[in-house]
């Protein structure tokens, strides 16, 4: 695809597109996590520009205000797949990666769309039958605390915005760089978004994802995890690749937290690469 993209729609509506790098090389499609945009891949697509690589990073559902539907049940995984399925549409088959929700996001992309997704490169979190098992077999249940906590509507936000310096030393808490956290504050916090990424949250009530066809993963998938992550267990991690029939490849970055994009952008882009190799 030789020309730029600036935005693509689906169901009414519209997404916003952040599309650089040499316009004839091979599409990588990153999607970001919570609460951040896709200015958290800003330094990974530098590197993976540098091999040549093009990078397409969409804001995705209820993170920019013309794709920010009212209900919670808008937000099911199931619309967030299709979502990126629109953009895959558009851009023919690519390499996919995510982090955080954007990870979650992608093995089911990547499941429900096989004929779109060229390799998998899924970042924090693991597979969702594997997040679920090891929810109910694990500590994943105590690390996951604040997912009962952002249930609350309206409540999360306002008290985020009335006292921001709570919600930066949350963020600093679990790791997050100080430059990310400013970031989030005047991309998310600042302009009254935040509640589009917690609605993330608030659909998995309606999500339900269930073993069987339709779950396993067929492309090349590279799984990264870090050990420094408060919100992912290791139980979790272990169990992703039992999702994978194609070729697959598990990395542990010890003594990096959970925001490895932030963190380590540069290592990042060297697995993406490979595995789109």
């Amino acid at each position: 695809m030789t020309e730029r993209i600036t935005e693509f729609t689906r169901s009414g509506l519209v997404f916003p597109v952040v599309d650089s790098g040499p316009i004839d090389g091979e599409i990588v499609v990153l999607l970001h996590g919570f609460p951040q945009t896709p200015t958290s891949w800003a330094a990974v697509s530098e590197h993976l520009h540098a091999r040549g690589y093009r990078t397409v990073v969409p804001w995705q559902r209820g993170y920019a205000r013309t794709a920010t539907p009212p209900r919670r049940w808008q937000y099911r995984s199931s619309e967030l797949a299709a979502d990126i399925a629109a953009l895959l549409e558009r851009t023919g088959p690519a390499h996919l990666v995510g982090h955080d929700w954007g990870a979650s996001t992608a093995w089911l992309t990547a499941s429900s769309y096989p004929h779109l997704v060229r390799t998998l490169t899924a970042v924090s979190v693991p597979h969702p039958l594997a997040f679920l098992r090891a929810f109910l077999r694990s500590d994943q249940a105590l690390k996951s605390y604040y997912m009962y906590l952002f249930q609350v509507p309206f409540v999360p936000e306002f008290l985020a915005r009335r006292f921001p310096s709570r919600f930066e030393a949350f963020l600093r808490a679990s790791g997050m760089p100080g430059p990310a956290i400013g970031t989030v504050v005047d991309e998310v916090l600042a302009p009254g978004l935040l509640g589009g990424g917690l609605n993330y949250y608030r659909g998995m009530p309606f999500t339900a994802v269930k073993p069987g066809e339709g779950t396993r993963i067929g492309c090349p998938v590279t799984y990264v995890w870090s050990t420094d992550d408060i919100a992912l267990s290791r139980a979790g991690a272990e169990l992703a690749g039992e999702y994978v029939d194609g070729p697959y490849r598990f990395v542990v970055l010890d003594g990096v937290s959970h925001w490895i994009p932030d963190e380590r952008p540069e290592q990042l882009a060297g697995l993406i690469a490979d595995t789109a190799t």
